[in-house]
């Protein structure tokens, strides 16, 4: 269970569970694919003196979709890479639940835009069936690629779009305070009052 889904009612977390995990099989495929298909390669060419027929462009495909379904699934679990020192220089919890709020909110900006135009691209290629543009040899359709990036800006839409919900819903994270320093802050007081009755 991811970060993202832990966090939500089981209705809503149970299908996106299971719709991460479908995501992962597929990494975890493409991996392997391209893992023997090199194999397979190296294989032919070295040891037979040939070559693969048309490797290149099943790769293409496969990688697209690996690829984009592995960056879905770093926007559910929040791992994408970022250079954010802000982070690490602003301590006031309301300040930085602010600047995170605005960060999302450019965050779906973005990705809805890109969304859209993968929309528009893959309207495009089904605009022009039967005459779609296809690889070479193999005649894979570009829409089967295309689909793939356009399913990862729509899962990342998605994702991105219930982190922020989370967020306003959760509101500013105050630090909690260790026992330690309660009870630092308690003994000073207890002592005054002890002095007082002794004096009286």
């Amino acid at each position: 269970m991811s970060i993202l889904t832990s966090e939500l009612s089981k209705p809503v977390a149970k299908p996106l569970n299971g719709l991460i995990k479908l995501m992962n099989f597929m990494i975890t495929a493409g991996g392997v694919i391209m893992a023997l298909t090199f194999f397979f390669v190296v294989i032919v060419r070295y040891g037979f003196g040939g070559n693969l027929f048309a490797y290149e462009e099943w790769l293409m495909t496969v990688s697209f979709w690996m690829f984009f379904m592995a960056a879905a699934v770093a926007s559910a679990r929040k791992e994408h890479v970022n250079a954010d020192v802000l982070g690490f220089l602003i301590k006031n919890p309301r300040i930085i639940w602010w600047r995170e709020v605005l960060v999302e909110v450019i965050e779906i900006g973005v990705l809805s835009a890109v969304t859209y135009w993968g929309y528009l691209m893959l309207h495009e290629e089904l605009a022009s069936y039967p005459m779609w543009q296809t690889t070479v040899a193999l005649k894979i359709p570009f829409f089967v690629p295309r689909l793939g990036i356009f399913l990862g800006f729509l899962f990342m839409t998605l994702f991105a779009v219930l982190h922020f919900y989370l967020l306003l819903r959760n509101g500013p994270k105050w630090p909690e305070r260790e026992p330690r320093e309660v009870a630092e802050k308690v003994e000073p007081e207890e002592e005054k009052v002890t002095v007082q009755g002794a004096a009286q």
